[in-house]
């Protein structure tokens, strides 16, 4: 996100008690102009910061001329040396999930492990074979990153238009959603290939513009309780309702605003890395 939208969102985002300091909010415009340079991105974005127990991780995203795919993660404990993140592929993921438990460390390199039992074979032959899976803090943090982007990262309705070709592009005519629009949830929509869109019938199909409505509504989100409080999602107008500012439930720590009637909007994460296992709880 831009200067203006980044101070926006750690603006908002400092009511959850967590921020960037002055020296910290300097050394990131310096670092990502560079960052920016020596990897040829399109454009540097910073995603937020995950906490950890000795260390902090601090995360930007590269984006290239398609501004959905293909995006490049990176993370600096102190705001000036990045470090590429790996992709989060399925066999990372699923070996994070079953290694990696409790707060980040704050050490990159730190390994986690796990052993169980499992049996193979079957019948007369089945033997139980003790399986142990490592997966270094990395590569858990590349797939926080991932899961947390696919799951509740956020974009207006219109901010970005699809092209003939597929490619997402910023959409410069827009100018920012209508008050009265800003505060219903299904104008906002998942930052990631669609899964509700490919279930539509042809008949709703026929009711959208393929230009815009490319992306999942958050309003089809489950489970689903009422509009201003959409299960896993706070929707809420603030600053005398000059801001509509989102929040997820799910991830705790993730903020996302929009200034109707204006381009700007965006999001950031700042929280511990844990999605919100109480959330069935909470509702």
């Amino acid at each position: 996100m831009d200067s203006d939208s980044l101070h926006y969102s750690l603006d908002l985002a400092a009511g959850n008690g967590l921020t960037l300091s002055s020296e910290q909010r300097a050394a990131l415009q310096t670092s990502l102009v560079i960052l920016k340079r020596n990897y040829k991105f399109s454009q540097v974005l910073f995603w937020g910061k995950i906490l950890g127990i000795k260390c902090d991780y601090f995360i930007a995203q590269g984006v290239e001329e398609d501004k959905m795919r293909n995006k490049k993660s990176l993370y600096s404990l102190n705001c000036i040396d990045w470090h590429l993140l790996p992709q989060a592929t399925k066999s990372m993921i699923a070996d994070v999930a079953l290694a990696a438990q409790g707060r980040f460390t704050g050490d990159p390199s730190h390994e986690y492990e796990h052993t169980e039992t499992r049996t193979e074979g079957e019948g007369d032959e089945a033997t139980e074979v003790e399986v142990t899976v490592k997966v270094n803090e990395a590569s858990r943090l590349a797939t926080t990153v991932s899961n947390i982007d696919k799951e509740v990262s956020v974009v207006p309705r219109g901010a970005f238009a699809k092209s003939p070709s597929g490619k997402v592009q910023i959409n410069r005519s827009f100018g920012g959603l209508h008050p009265t629009e800003a505060a219903k949830l299904h104008n906002y929509l998942h930052f990631r290939e669609p899964v509700n869109l490919k279930k539509k019938s042809i008949l709703e199909m026929s009711e959208l513009n393929p230009a815009l409505d490319f992306l999942d509504p958050l309003s089809e989100d489950i489970p689903k309780v009422c509009v201003l409080h959409a299960g896993s999602w706070s929707l809420q107008l603030e600053r005398g309702g000059t801001v509509c500012v989102l929040r997820s439930l799910l991830w705790m720590g993730l903020t996302f605003f929009h200034v109707p009637q204006t381009p700007q909007h965006g999001y950031i994460y700042m929280g511990d890395g844990l999605m919100n296992l109480d959330l069935p709880f909470m509702l």
